[in-house]
């Protein structure tokens, strides 16, 4: 028997080809070398027998999204078959298996994902159904004093299913799951990939032409090398495409490109051709799509940004229009027309540095890592995973990580403006209520915020009392609360501006040529008005000082009993 070897992915014939594919921007000629060049390592490393890289378990919370599922799970058989990784035996990758961890409420979905799962596994991607009764097997098994332990981080511990449970307890459960996964195989060196059902494994790419989607980086070639050659534990990359945040902290820098959009499109003639591509004008930038960049450490920018018209072929100024208009509505659903993230490459080890911030929808875990879960999950707050990547900053120090491994975001189905399924948005005749996600989003942020000045001050190995829980959590809620608010003022300021511009008679999408698409700009404008007003549920809970007081004691208890 060949002695256990571990191949080093970055050998010259595919680090040659990267260079060739990145040369200048981006080259999808030179795509298909590239990922050929990682089949032939793959030819190389299965002639020579043992194999020792680590295998990856793929594992995706999903509650009621057949549609975003099934996309998410053939870019991961596309990957694998691009890249080769492990190679195949019998039908079946080795080294690539996927767990769907069901978080639906309905039978008609949960039937779906068992189905999706044997349909991928009859494809040659094992994917196994983490359901409704291995959920509640599992949960059985536990006993009192592990149903006490983990309630804080699962909530309800009855040994029964419960869906639309949320991300934090869904991908919690996954954890305990997949610890015993890996002690039922020791031998295996398992790394768990988590990622979001609405992501795909591939990259938005900008090019002269447009944007373009690839399957350009070799995910699992790339962590197995991290893993091999560092000592991370946990390693998280990011989003591009659709931002990873809530419409809710979105609203002021859109409706200010907005405003710059329709000021730029009235100087025009809507019979003239579209000058909406100006694929240069603020491409990038971190976190750009945040209106409160610069409380994460980012800078910001008040100049509006350009909406990059998509169309192709000759088409006018009026198209364009037409076309933004009917995108407007999944800016509710959490894409941003104007601030779209792209993948920007660079060399793998000079981006794998030292994180703060754990994306939920794409984290590697070593197994040991799997004891760090989403805190407070059970309390269904934004901002879970900034707040368990302060944590794991804390605990963890240079062995939590980030690297430029991007996944692309898509967060409504393809063709349409909704998500199949968002907590948080509620959409009735074009009416969207957004109140449960704004409020998610507040306490989360107070959450984040406070969980970032208690581990600078040694949280959670030194523990203070819970009367100083309260005092910092009250600290930072008054601070946001004045940025909250200030900000809805200049929401609203704006929204009149919008409407000022949308009922001028003078400009020219006054006439009836252009009454269809007037009407999806003037729903987004009531819609935003709806939700930003003063009596709107959310600004009236977030303002009151007696739904403070219930708010606080339940965010200073979980932060008590935090283990």
């Amino acid at each position: 028997m060949p002695s256990p070897v571990t191949f080093p992915t970055a050998d010259a014939e595919i680090v040659a080809a990267e260079a060739a594919l990145w040369a200048n921007g981006y080259d999808a000629a030179r795509l298909a070398d590239y990922q050929a060049a990682h089949r032939r390592l793959e030819a190389r490393i299965a002639a020579a027998g043992n194999d020792r890289r680590h295998k990856f378990v793929v594992f995706v919370p999903v509650a009621d999204r057949p549609q975003q599922l099934a996309a998410c799970l053939d870019s991961l058989l596309a990957l694998c078959r691009a890249y080769g990784y492990g190679g195949m035996r019998d039908g079946r990758w080795t080294k690539v298996e996927a767990v769907i961890a069901e978080d639906s409420l309905g039978a008609g979905p949960i039937a779906n994902d068992r189905t999706l799962a044997e349909q991928f596994t009859g494809l040659g991607l094992v994917t196994h159904h983490f359901g409704p009764d291995e959920q509640a097997a599992l949960l059985a098994s536990l006993d009192a004093a592990e149903r006490a332990a983990l309630a804080p981080v699962l909530g309800d511990t009855t040994p029964a299913y419960r869906g639309h449970k949320g991300q934090g307890v869904m991908r919690n459960l996954a954890h305990l799951y997949l610890s015993r996964w890996q002690r039922s195989e020791p031998e295996e060196r398992l790394l768990f990939w988590s990622v979001d059902s609405d992501q795909e494994f591939a990259v938005k790419v900008a090019t002269p032409n447009g944007d373009v989607e690839a399957v350009a980086i070799g995910y699992f070639h790339r962590f197995d090398e991290i893993f091999e050659r560092s000592d991370a534990l946990l390693l998280t990359g990011k989003v591009v495409g659709d931002p990873p945040v809530s419409p809710a902290v979105m609203t002021g820098n859109f409706l200010a490109d907005l405003l710059g959009f329709l000021a730029e499109a009235a100087e025009g003639d809507p019979r003239s051709v579209c000058r909406h591509h100006d694929r240069e004008s603020h491409r990038e930038g971190e976190a750009a799509y945040h209106d409160m960049a610069e409380r994460f450490g980012f800078h910001q920018t008040d100049a509006a940004y350009r909406y990059p018209c998509p169309l192709t072929g000759w088409h006018t100024e009026a198209q364009c229009f037409a076309h933004f208009a009917g995108r407007l509505n999944g800016f509710f659903y959490g894409e941003h027309p104007t601030r779209v993230s792209r993948y920007v490459h660079d060399d793998l080890w000079r981006t794998l540095q030292p994180a703060r911030t754990v994306y939920a929808g794409n984290y590697v875990a070593r197994p040991e890592a799997l004891a760090h879960v989403i805190p407070f999950a059970p309390l269904r707050l934004r901002m879970s995973g900034p707040t368990l990547g302060r944590l794991l900053k804390a605990q963890l120090g240079p062995r939590f990580v980030s690297a430029n491994l991007p996944m692309l975001h898509k967060r409504t189905m393809a063709g349409s403006t909704q998500s199949e399924f968002r907590p948080g948005v509620a959409e009735v005749d074009t009416r969207v209520d957004l109140n449960g996600e704004f409020e998610r989003q507040f306490f989360g942020d107070v959450m984040l915020f406070a969980m970032e000045r208690l581990t600078a001050a040694g949280y959670p190995a030194r523990r203070p009392a819970k009367a100083d829980f309260s005092a910092t959590l009250d600290d930072l809620r008054d601070d946001l609360l004045a940025d909250y608010n200030a900000r809805r003022t200049d929401i609203v300021a704006n929204l009149d501006k919008l409407n000022e511009m949308l009922d001028d008679p003078n400009a020219w999408w006054s006439t009836m040529a252009h009454q269809s698409a007037l009407a999806a700009f003037r729903n987004f404008a009531d819609n935003i008005a709806r939700n930003f007003a003063e009596d709107a549920t959310w600004v009236a809970r977030v303002n009151s000082p007696q739904y403070w007081q219930v708010k606080r004691a339940e965010l200073a208890t979980a932060l008590e009993r935090h283990a």
